[in-house]
């Protein structure tokens, strides 16, 4: 079995990581979107929340699981099978930091690789942070995450209005 790992903090998911998950999901028997526990960010939601939004996200996709780590990622991909890691970019300045992490993930387990996969243009200016302002200032949110990370941010800034 080709077994590939998507980290992110994914706080909250948006529909350019749906994306990156729907076409790399089309790539290999299974892709385990795994949530990091990052001691370096403070997150809008907790882990919990994170991985019950990815989970009712992409329940229908037969070959993605969700899981939650700590840690290096190339000791979680070993432990899970993991040969890829999959790496969204959006922009140039991704591809900087996503290489210099590529190149010591490889120094650490060069029995990995990672792989690059473009996000679609529409999504090319979208993360997680502008989500979150754009929700904290009452914006909408709608075209930019899966409905019920819409619901969740709601929530968060307690609007019904978005």
């Amino acid at each position: 079995m080709f077994v590939a790992v998507y980290p992110g903090s994914f706080d909250p998911i948006t529909n350019g990581h749906l994306d990156v998950i729907e076409r790399g999901r089309k790539l290999f028997d299974k892709l385990i979107v795994a949530i990091l526990r990052n001691p370096q960010k403070v997150p809008l939601f907790s882990i919990e929340e994170r991985e019950a939004m990815i989970r009712e996200t992409v329940k229908n996709f037969s070959n993605v699981e969700v899981a939650v780590f700590d840690g290096l990622l190339v000791k979680f991909a070993r432990e899970r099978g993991c040969r890829v890691i999959v790496r969204g970019l959006r922009a140039i300045s991704d591809y900087e930091y996503a290489t210099q992490i590529a190149l010591v993930n490889r120094k650490m387990a060069p029995e990995i690789e990672t792989i690059f996969l473009p996000t679609s243009a529409e999504y090319s200016y979208l993360n997680s942070t502008v989500v979150k302002e754009i929700a904290r200032f009452k914006g909408c949110v709608r075209e930019l995450v899966p409905a019920v990370v819409e619901e969740k941010l709601r929530e968060k800034f307690n609007d019904i209005s978005f």
